[in-house]
């Protein structure tokens, strides 16, 4: 980020101002973010400084002074009833300090409590229920008016539709919208698969499922939400942030899960330091620690700018990285063919764990960071979940590195690999590959699918390396004596994997077009395809236009659907199914 060559602060601040606009696009918007949390806040902070230096170069329009969002094409607006603003950050813990110093000067005299809590990085939602009613779901937009997400916050099993401990009349609840890390990381080994680009963070993932249309495909991804604070409510239901979260645990709301207090610097630096050891443990992704003053009177009187309240300021942590050395990069061979390049690194410890290998996705990324055999590189975990290569440290090659090629032949197999134009992904080609019966059983088998308890990652890599098991078909004739050979099986797990196997027979058919791995067909394609055919035969018949007709299938999907059900393999192996007696 050179910037602008020119050296007056008036085409610095202009440029400043439309790279900012230009991230800011990219984070709300497009849930893509180019650069780091903390890339953005330095250009923000720089465009402070020269606008407190030359007042005549800031307008009201500022950056520095608007929040970042902007409001959708596709959801009707919502305005807020009261102003949703965002936070000033810090990185320093100096400037907790001086936060503290300012609050002391403007409360001089009065006891004052400070509340640090765990900093969700989510996506930023407002509530509004009436008579504990919830009536709307609104984002933040750009702090007047947001996206209306009702339809999708109802998907949300987590977030009460009614509350009624709630008091009566208009209740503005505010906090956050996040992936887990654990769905985050599934997603993207899902997104892996289909040679879909990986979401950089649970916050993207989070941004993207929530700016979905179809709310039920926002009801597959896993969604939950957290909640801290307040726009409108009723008069005389509580005198501090304290009270209105025990107002809102009391209703049904998930609240955060650790909340300290503290009356000095010192306290509070103490609490910061304390949540940074232990949010790892979190089910969320945590990138700082949020400090308010307690009293609601206090906060009246500290009041706020346009942008951020003056009673609160979020202290955000350093992104956990460490540097190592990419000793290789191998290739993992996925259900439906995907080749995806997984970097062999140097083992090292990146937040509070021990790394070894790190996800490179596909040959294009390879490419952008050019990325070497060899290379010192920098990693950090996404969503602190994936290990991730987010700097090459060019300076520091000795000419001995070597370019990676993506094979032409499958590792697992020896078959041909393919990439379609316009895909980035490369693909092995033989329907019989190890690898991929690999997978595919374990995504058959998988609770989303057909549900089969006991068959694991660990049964499945045994079943196909005994070949007691050569095609998915294969699990459907698996007997007993067979299965006790294997290690770790007794008479009673034996036992119930074969019942398990037997009960999925009758699963409804969009699990089994699901648990099939169709090319770009999932879950929420699976359940219309099924609700529209009826039957597997139907469906094996359709035509790419009949396809079409179905909601949410396009082009490329309906062409994949007719090819695989065109495939001979394919028609061998439903009527294997069919035999088997699976429904």
């Amino acid at each position: 980020m050179s910037g602008s060559n020119e050296k007056s602060p008036q085409a610095r601040a202009n440029w400043l101002r439309l790279e900012i606009e230009k991230h800011n696009n990219l984070y709300y918007q497009d849930a893509a973010p180019q650069i780091t949390d903390q890339q953005f806040d330095e250009l923000l902070r720089e465009l402070k400084e020269i606008e407190e230096q030359f007042p005549d170069l800031q307008n009201e329009d500022s950056p520095t002074l608007t929040v970042g969002g902007k409001p959708l094409e596709g959801f009707a607006p919502a305005r807020h009833l009261v102003r949703m603003q965002s936070l000033d950050n810090t990185y320093k813990e100096s400037e907790v300090t001086d936060f503290v110093t300012r609050v002391t000067k403007i409360v001089t005299g009065e006891y004052f409590t400070l509340t640090i809590e765990p900093k969700v990085d989510g996506v930023a939602i407002s509530l509004l229920y009436e008579d504990g009613k919830l009536i709307r779901a609104a984002t933040r937009g750009d702090g007047t008016t947001g996206d209306d997400v009702t339809a999708n916050i109802q998907t949300i099993p987590s977030i009460p539709q009614s509350a009624p401990m709630l008091p009566a009349g208009l209740i503005e609840i505010r906090g956050e919208i996040y992936l887990p890390k654990s769905v985050f990381q599934r997603l993207n080994e899902e997104r892996d698969e289909e040679g879909l680009p990986a979401f950089a963070n649970p916050r993207n993932a989070a941004a993207g499922s929530l700016k979905q249309l179809d709310s039920r495909i926002v009801a597959t991804r896993g969604l939950l939400g957290i909640f801290y604070g307040f726009g409108q409510f009723p008069s005389g239901i509580t005198t501090s942030g304290t009270g209105f979260l025990k107002l809102l645990k009391a209703a049904g709301f998930q609240t955060p899960e650790r909340l300290w207090h503290a009356t000095s610097t010192e306290e509070a630096l103490a609490a910061i330091q304390e949540l940074g050891a232990i949010r790892h443990d979190f089910a969320y992704e945590t990138d700082g620690a949020v400090l308010k003053i307690d009293s609601l009177d206090q906060r009246e009187r500290l009041g706020s700018t346009n942008k951020a309240p003056r009673w609160a300021i979020a202290y955000k942590y350093q992104p956990e990285q460490a540097t190592t050395k990419l000793l290789d990069i191998t290739v993992q061979v996925g259900r439906t063919g995907v080749l995806t390049p997984v970097a062999e690194l140097e083992p090292v410890f990146v937040s509070g764990s021990r790394v070894s290998r790190a996800t490179l996705h596909n040959e294009e990324e390879i490419h952008r960071k050019d990325l070497r055999i060899g290379d010192r590189v920098v990693i950090e975990k996404a969503g602190e979940v994936i290990p991730a290569v987010v700097q090459v440290l060019v300076q520091e090659r000795a000419g001995e590195e070597r370019a990676f090629v993506m094979p032409d032949r499958c590792p697992s197999c020896g078959g041909a690999v393919t990439k379609e134009e316009g895909q980035v992904a490369h693909r092995c080609t033989n329907p019989s590959c190890p690898a991929q019966l690999l997978r595919r059983l374990e995504h058959f088998a998988c609770r989303g699918a057909m549900d089969i308890e006991g068959l694991g990652e660990s049964m499945v890599s045994q079943l196909v390396e005994s070949s007691l098991v050569k095609e998915i078909p294969g699990i459907y004739h698996l007997e007993k004596p067979a299965l006790l050979e294997l290690e770790r099986m007794g008479e009673k797990s034996a036992g119930n994997l074969v019942s398990a196997i037997a009960g999925s027979k009758n699963r409804t058919l969009w699990r089994l077009l699901f648990g099939l791995g169709i090319l770009h067909v999932g879950a929420v394609a699976a359940r219309k395809l099924a609700a529209r055919f009826g039957t597997m035969e139907r469906l094996a018949s359709a035509s790419v236009e009949d396809l079409q007709a179905v909601d949410d299938v396009g082009e490329i999907m309906a062409l994949s659907i007719r090819r695989w059900f065109d495939n001979p393999k394919v028609q061998e192996l439903l009527d294997s199914l069919r035999q088997a007696g699976v429904n």
